[in-house]
């Protein structure tokens, strides 16, 4: 009974934050919604961003679900009229991943006056970075060897970073609830993580 009414006040808080954010709460909470299915939801996050495009304000809304065997992104993007459509609309997404799928969970802090950081204080500012696969960054740069006379070519030498999704929120521009909220859903999705490799 504990279980189930967990669940429902967790899929109430969904929903009351996705209102919140004041982006088109009836398409947005349709298409999360729609994604989770009947899953019990174990943590969330929503996340409104606005960008400036040269004279025009666009808003984007990213929501994070994590259910007990997937993770769920649901973006969704504002468009002004173009050439094809003479009005104004909207575009929603949703990507559903198999926990097991899920390769890294990186939370970035920013802490101000590191001297005195107090535990539990706070970040001034997290980048939470989630990957799957699906995007990967190759940064490439040519090789060398440590004789400063040589002219061979070494080749190439690089990393490849896992970069599906990466979210910045701060307290100055989200606020601190946001802020709080971010650092609950990664630990959250850490541990999930966690339960599916045991």
């Amino acid at each position: 009974m504990d279980g189930m009414a967990k669940t429902s006040t967790t899929t109430q808080g969904l929903r009351a934050a996705i209102e919140r954010s004041g982006y088109y709460p009836a398409l947005v909470a349709e298409a999360v919604e729609a994604a989770v299915g009947g899953e019990p939801i174990r943590s969330y996050l929503v996340h409104q961003e606005t960008t400036f495009d040269q004279n025009e304000v666009r808003r984007h809304v990213t929501v994070l679900v994590l259910t007990g065997n997937r993770f769920i992104v649901s973006h969704t993007d504002e468009q002004a009229a173009d050439t094809t459509s003479p009005t104004p609309y909207a575009t929603t997404s949703t990507e559903s991943v198999k926990l097991g799928r899920i390769s890294s969970v990186v939370l970035s802090r920013v802490v101000a006056n590191p001297e005195s950081y107090k535990p539990g204080t706070l970040p001034r500012e997290v980048v939470l970075t989630i990957g799957w696969g699906a995007v990967s960054r190759i940064d490439l740069e040519p090789a060398a060897c440590g004789d400063p006379n040589c002219d061979a070519d070494h080749g190439y030498t690089g990393s490849s970073t896992a970069d599906d999704l990466s979210l910045r929120v701060s307290e100055a521009g989200d606020g601190p609830e946001t802020v709080r909220q971010t650092l609950v859903f990664a630990q959250s999705l850490s541990e999930a993580t966690v339960d599916v490799t045991r």
